[in-house]
């Protein structure tokens, strides 16, 4: 299981190998003065990775888990799923941080991979700190977009030049690359299945 200790310091050197060079990204534009206002879409950026805050993202989405609390390991194990299908749909690759401290102790962790990482705070940590210096970190290699809906947060991230967005708009990503997805499987099957069906 991956910890946040070596996790944290190691995103520089994974990003330096594997991160750069992906070709989907989000920009938001509106009023930013109201944090309400913002319409998202996907423009051609180089977009390394995206950092999650996921009670967050959790406490934003209470169809996700129903009936579970957001802090349960049947939340977070819902939301590492979806956020694993949302890369499998981009190819961006995603980290998701948790409050260590939101969790039972002796809570077992998800699994976690480069491509959909997990990362939980330590004692003395928090989720927002382990996600501002990731994305300032990460920064260096191209577009990071930091997902939470708290504004100091992503007042932080805006500062050094990082993107930010909030959860809604976020989801409302997500059902854009799922669709896109599900639409894409169905052409490529018609075309499979008009294949198959052609005279030898």
């Amino acid at each position: 299981m991956t910890k946040a200790g070596w996790a944290d310091a190691s995103l520089g050197q994974q990003a330096a190998r594997t991160w750069v060079g992906d070709a989907s990204g989000a920009r938001c534009e509106g009023d930013s003065a109201s944090r309400v206002s913002f319409r998202c879409y996907f423009v051609g950026v180089p977009l390394v990775r995206i950092l999650v805050d996921g009670y967050s993202l959790l406490h934003a989405w209470p169809e996700l888990a129903p009936g579970r609390a957001r802090h349960s390991a049947a939340a977070r194990e819902a939301l590492i799923e979806q956020l694993t299908h949302y890369h499998d749909a981009t190819g961006t690759p995603v980290t998701i941080f948790f409050d260590g401290a939101g969790a039972p102790k002796g809570t077992p962790q998800a699994h976690s991979t480069r491509e959909v990482e997990v990362l939980y705070s330590r004692a003395g940590q928090t989720a927002d700190d382990l996600i501002e210096r990731a994305a300032y970190r990460l920064s260096k290699f191209g577009e990071v977009l930091v997902i939470t809906n708290d504004y100091a947060e992503r007042d932080t991230v805006n500062s050094f030049g990082g993107m930010a967005q909030s959860c809604e708009n976020f989801l409302r990503m997500m059902g854009e690359a799922n669709r896109d997805m599900t639409l894409d499987l169905k052409e490529h099957n018609r075309r499979e299945r008009s294949r198959f069906k052609q005279p030898r």
